[in-house]
């Protein structure tokens, strides 16, 4: 097997044999590492990373939450041993004729990857859901390492996309969150006359948002508790912004709508309070879309979903069919993502990105590491 390499320069040279990356070895125990460089079998391609994002569930996961590392009910599904980072861009600096064949990509290219690394056998996968594969093998969690490294394999079953050179890396790094949020809003089904309100102006939140207006929906309302990250939300397209420390937000949104409440609720938060104040906002036949990942588990009063109100509850998860569009909102500047990005910090200081992801304060929106910087 011939195996073509092309450092980010563009000019062909050795790739180095030894990186640093980030190992887990459990829960709030991350170790930067020196390890080898991957060596791409056959059709496989090595990526030099430029960037990855710091995702409300990397963050999770390192706590050790019961969704990651199991409890009572369920098994673990996180490894030990793996490199975290599944929202991520690079140059692709290696790979054989079959590799770049099949990701319709050249040496030198700046791609994406899709989270999920699909096995194309389950019933899922076999009828197109992909995104819900049985398997589940994931970028950074599970059997793939991810980004949080110098370089990366992407495997063949790996859905890549291309992307603008022209983005500084951080920004083509958001592509990852803003296609969940845009699934997460085609899950909602909004329409021209309808009340919508986003909980949340973090990333997910704000992608929520940039969706959302992209409906064109009468109001589109963004819930917080920091009014910085509130002007964010109305510069990403929020028409109208409530902060929920110091506002009754049911009352406020019962108030603009006759008394009714909003026909949609997209929750992109992750905050146990934001289900049942999501629940009593929505009108009678509303839809409430669920995309966070929780900490802990959640309580509510079931009753209001059936007798009380007869709402569409949904969940939402990955990015599925949304990764295009959200490539092409990035490239075309739709949103502000030079303030969306406040942080990057080179991969030595993968601790500092972790514990400002973790910032209650509103210290930081969104977290990148550079690990090539």
């Amino acid at each position: 097997m011939t195996v073509a390499t092309e450092m980010s320069t563009g000019s062909s040279t050795e790739l180095p044999t030894r990186m640093q990356a980030v190992v887990v070895h459990g829960p709030e125990d991350y170790r930067l590492e020196e390890v080898d460089v991957p060596t791409p079998g056959p059709g496989e391609l090595l990526m030099q990373v430029e960037a990855v994002g710091v995702c409300a569930s990397d963050l999770k996961c390192y706590h050790g939450a019961a969704k990651f590392w199991g409890d009572a009910n369920r098994p673990a599904w996180a490894q030990t041993g793996r490199t975290p980072g599944h929202e991520f861009v690079g140059r692709v600096v290696a790979g054989d004729a079959e590799g770049l064949a099949h990701h319709d990509v050249q040496l030198g290219d700046r791609v994406v990857c899709e989270q999920i690394v699909p096995c194309e056998q389950c019933r899922y996968c076999r009828r197109g859901e992909y995104w819900m594969c049985g398997p589940h093998d994931m970028f950074g969690f599970r059997n793939f390492d991810g980004a949080m490294a110098q370089y990366m394999l992407v495997p063949t079953r790996a859905r890549t996309h291309r992307v603008s050179p022209d983005l500084p890396p951080a920004h083509a790094a958001f592509a990852e969150p803003l296609s969940c949020a845009l699934h997460a809003v085609e899950r909602a089904t909004i329409s021209f006359d309808d009340v919508v309100v986003v909980a949340g102006c973090g990333p997910i939140g704000l992608g929520l948002i940039a969706g959302a207006r992209a409906k064109n929906p009468k109001l589109l309302i963004a819930l917080d508790l920091d009014d910085d990250k509130l002007a964010l939300g109305r510069r990403t397209g929020a028409d109208l912004t409530i902060n929920i420390g110091t506002e009754d937000a049911v009352a406020k949104v019962k108030e603009l709508t006759e008394g009714y409440g909003a026909d949609v609720y997209l929750e992109g938060s992750g905050a146990v309070p934001a289900v049942a104040q999501g629940l009593n906002l929505l009108r009678k036949l509303g839809t409430y879309v669920e995309y966070s990942v929780f900490g802990s588990e959640v309580t509510v009063d079931w009753s209001i979903i059936s007798d009380d109100k007869e709402l569409d509850v949904r969940g939402a998860h990955l990015g599925p069919h949304c990764w295009p569009a959200a490539i092409k909102m990035l490239e075309d500047g739709k949103l502000p993502v030079a303030d969306i990005c406040t942080h990057q910090v080179p991969l030595s200081d993968f601790q500092k990105a972790l514990d400002l992801v973790g910032d209650t304060s509103g210290a930081s929106v969104k977290v990148s590491i550079l690990p090539n910087a």
